[in-house]
């Protein structure tokens, strides 16, 4: 029978956010924050993808399946439907074997591009869209930008003038930057970026930063890289994706990164958080960088992709700082100290 004890809702449904990435290390954790501020979640992913971290946060149920693929426009264009918001967080992570050049624009340019052709189709289209690039992306620092002492990297450095070329994930992020601002240009309405640092937090095993939680874990952190990184929480990180949302600027690029920390001074403080003992050495630069020349030209010889390379080898020896400014005042972002990091992750992961 039918009940009668209210009248019909007549009340268009709510309007979706859609995820890409969201079975990912940082798409899951978005996923969650976004749940548990009352948002309605689609999330696009393959039809293939894990679904262990999205059980993790106890959101696998609870939000709306999309599958498809970054390839397949005709997927994406279903899945932007009744869509009012859009976070681009999927793609791939370099270097690694999986990430070949042609992996890497496939992934991170060409996605990109199907992702904003996508909603520029849609009818009534997202209002707004917010890309996960990377630090990577910014290029080298200014010769008079200093910040601590150290050279600073901020949303203005670009790799124009640098003298040499990026790596080819800094390249295929900045190249994906480009398809936003595209988009902008042939009517998007809103779209912000954000730069996410080195993210940390429970993660997936085998994978990203869990690789060096792991070493932490089983005191394998001996010799560290002798220049210094960004670091952030995952945590922080989805937040400030939220806050890009609301708050982001037309186009602008946002760090979400926390502390600067030295390689050795990571390492020193996830091995203590897990109570081992910090590592004894610092490899020298020299000896990093023909590391990674040798491994480079291996990867030439045997035509493979290479899991160490003469960029990466200069990023690890790098000495300069990435400056949070504009995400502190523009978007009201915080990032906690890299020390709490540690300790959750040592009382999450013994």
């Amino acid at each position: 029978m039918e009940d009668r004890s209210r009248p019909p809702s007549h009340a268009p449904p709510s309007p979706r956010t859609l995820v890409t990435g969201a079975t990912g290390f940082i798409g899951s954790v978005l996923a969650r924050q976004l749940g548990e501020n009352g948002r309605a979640v689609r999330i696009f992913r393959r039809p293939s993808s894990q679904l262990d971290l999205l059980e993790r946060e106890g959101v696998a149920g609870a939000v709306e399946h999309a599958t498809g693929t970054l390839e397949d426009p005709r997927s994406l264009r279903r899945a932007m439907q009744g869509v009012r918001r859009v976070y681009h967080v999927a793609g791939l992570v370099g270097p690694g074997r999986r990430a070949s050049r042609r992996a890497l624009r496939s992934a991170n340019v060409e996605g990109t591009a199907h992702v904003v052709n996508a909603a520029l189709a849609a009818e009534p289209g997202p209002q707004r869209l917010v890309f996960t690039s990377s630090i990577a992306a910014l290029g080298p620092p200014a010769p008079d930008a200093r910040g601590n002492g150290a050279p600073l990297v901020d949303e203005t450095a670009t790799w124009s003038g640098a003298g040499r070329s990026p790596a080819p994930y800094a390249r295929s992020k900045r190249d994906a930057e480009r398809e936003v601002h595209r988009g902008l240009a042939e009517g998007l309405p809103e779209a912000a970026i954000v730069n996410p640092a080195v993210v940390f937090g429970p993660g997936r095993a085998g994978e990203g930063t869990r690789r060096l939680v792991s070493l932490a874990r089983q005191g394998r952190l001996v010799v560290a890289p002798p220049g210094t990184t960004c670091v952030a929480d995952v945590e922080d990180v989805a937040d400030g994706h939220r806050r890009a949302m609301r708050h982001g600027t037309l186009g602008r690029r946002y760090v979400l990164g926390g502390e600067n920390p030295s390689w050795r001074a990571l390492f020193a403080t996830l091995a203590r958080a897990f109570g081992q003992r910090p590592p004894r050495f610092t490899l020298p630069p020299a000896l990093l960088k023909a590391a990674g020349a040798a491994a480079g030209a291996f990867s030439t010889l045997t035509r493979t992709t290479p899991v160490f390379s003469r960029q990466a080898a200069r990023a690890l020896a790098a000495t300069h700082h990435y400056s949070n400014r504009r995400a502190r005042e523009e978007l009201g972002c915080s990032f906690r100290s890299f020390a709490q990091t540690a300790q959750r992750l040592a009382r999450e992961l013994r």
